[in-house]
């Protein structure tokens, strides 16, 4: 099997729309799996996008309809370099860790499994297309899904279907994780980027800076108990208040027209 690291970048990075990033897994003959070149670039696209002001939604994917990401490259961890897929800042595949202030979508086409379904955990959002499937079989490799997924997956699905899928290793399809809760929308085959870019404009259609704290906040809901939620609420807004996009969203109110946000 030719390693596509060889031919050219193993994550492209791509703006289809105003305000809004594609970041794509580009190994669709090893099934998007993650190899050090594709952690490394990762990394780099999470900087990349994360310093970027024009940028205010991302959207992961993989190349091809098989594979969002099977997780790690079995032919790496079976030599002995499971370590070169994890990044010091940000973990494995240069991602699952990162600290992200945008927001970040999974479109999965085909399957997102083990580490390649802890990168979807990882994203904010997640929209499928009906024949995706998810599942963290590392129990049947030896492997703990332990990048994320065993705790996100409990967070994200009822504690029993959680606690099967891992010790299982079996997998769940789109819909089933549609209602469960897990996928926030599903798509027709194949269409799950194009869908995930509709949701990221409705998302880039909104002040950035209100987006980015609301979201701070609510990504703490599981870790702190009220009182620290409402201080951490209440931070939040008086950051909003000193920036011009507080002042800009009421006037536009009453003046019927578009808001022309600036992110400061």
């Amino acid at each position: 099997m030719t390693d596509r690291s060889t031919q050219g970048p193993v994550v492209r990075l791509s703006r289809p729309a105003d305000h809004v990033a594609l970041v794509t897994l580009c190994r669709p003959e090893a099934r998007n799996a993650v190899n050090p070149e594709l952690a490394g670039q990762m990394e780099a696209a999470v900087e990349t996008t994360e310093s970027d002001p024009s940028v205010r939604v991302v959207v992961l994917t993989g190349e091809g309809s098989t594979a969002f990401c099977s997780g790690a490259d079995l032919k790496v961890v079976s030599a002995g370099g499971l370590d070169s897929l994890f990044t010091a800042r940000n973990g494995f595949a240069g991602f699952n860790h990162a600290k992200r202030d945008k927001p970040w979508i999974a479109a999965v086409n085909g399957f997102a499994l083990a580490g390649g379904c802890e990168m979807a955990l990882a994203c904010d959002m997640i929209v499928a297309s009906q024949e995706a499937a998810f599942g963290l079989p590392e129990v049947m490799r030896g492997l703990i899904a332990s990048t994320g997924g065993l705790y996100r997956l409990t967070r994200a699905v009822p504690r029993n279907v959680a606690l099967e899928l891992i010790a299982t290793g079996g997998r769940i399809s789109a819909s089933r994780a549609y209602d469960l809760g897990l996928v926030n929308r599903l798509a027709p085959a194949g269409e799950a980027v194009g869908a995930a870019l509709a949701l990221a404009a409705e998302i880039a259609a909104n002040a950035p800076l209100a987006v980015r704290e609301s979201l701070a906040v609510a990504r703490l809901a599981m870790d702190l108990d009220e009182a620290e939620l409402r201080r951490a609420g209440d931070e939040a807004q008086r950051r909003i208040m000193a920036t011009e996009d507080f002042r800009e969203g009421p006037c536009a109110f009453v003046e019927k027209r578009s808001p022309n946000w600036v992110g400061r």
